[in-house]
């Protein structure tokens, strides 16, 4: 059995990282070359990057940010945000990024997970699901979690993986940044329905609600608050979940 992940969510800003609750009230987190090292020496297992703001101007900031990541830090890492071009993604992973992700442009344009995915492999291919419930039902929704696209979360997550896509990024907005635990039926449904890799994002606030999401049959597990506030380390929730039966890396 291959080791579940505990993985770090820094979202970027400019070149700073920033931290929300239910995608609003952005505030500044700190910067993101000494966090991702800090994080890396108390145990996280990966790093995920998000330019939440991505603009023209904005794209050359995050590849240089990637370049000093890249030869900061030893663990793998993947970046997104904005991405809609195939060349842009190839520079992200020549400077030094292990996998790239995307979500709206997915969205809107299907096809391109395809074309990505015979460009840098399917392995280094991300798709983000940013889902919401509504009357009981999980919905896509895009552009940072502010509009509901109006499709089925499961069904488009069994469509990206049939079009390519290595491993997806499955965001509660329901619960993200609430501190009060994954959403457990979301991952349950998801990872009952591909056979690819699923990480879960979106509510961790506890040892507990990291055991809770890997039962649910996740593979990555993404945090931000708790790590940036020092609420806990990786170690020591991979510590927990080591006593609790779960394959991790210590």
């Amino acid at each position: 059995m291959l080791a579940k992940r505990i993985i770090g969510a820094l979202d970027i800003a400019g070149d700073r990282v920033v931290k929300g609750v239910n995608f609003e009230n952005v505030k500044d987190s700190g910067d993101p070359i000494q966090l991702a090292k800090r994080y890396e020496s108390e145990g996280i297992d990966e790093l995920v990057f998000l330019d939440i703001r991505a603009t023209r101007e904005k794209r050359n900031i995050m590849n240089m940010l990637v370049e000093r990541v890249a030869s900061e830090i030893y663990i793998p890492f993947t970046v997104g945000g904005g991405l809609t071009d195939i060349e842009t993604m190839v520079k992200i992973i020549r400077n030094g990024a292990d996998r790239i992700f995307i979500n709206t442009y997915a969205v809107e344009h299907p096809e391109i997970i395809g074309k990505i995915s015979d460009r840098i492999g399917s392995a280094n291919t991300v798709i983000a699901i940013d889902s919401g419930r509504h009357n009981g039902n999980y919905y896509v929704y895009t552009h940072g979690g502010t509009l509901n696209a109006g499709i089925d979360a499961i069904s488009w997550a069994q469509k990206a993986e049939s079009l390519g896509a290595g491993e997806l990024l499955v965001t509660s907005i329901n619960t993200d940044g609430t501190k009060k635990g994954f959403d457990t039926d979301l991952i349950r449904k998801i990872t009952g329905s591909v056979n690819i890799p699923v990480i879960a994002s979106g509510g961790a606030g506890s040892p507990e609600d990291f055991l809770g999401v890997f039962q649910a049959g996740a593979d990555g597990a993404l945090a931000a608050s708790i790590f940036h506030e020092g609420k806990y380390t990786a170690n020591e929730i991979k510590k927990y979940l080591k006593g609790n039966g779960v394959n991790v890396r210590l």
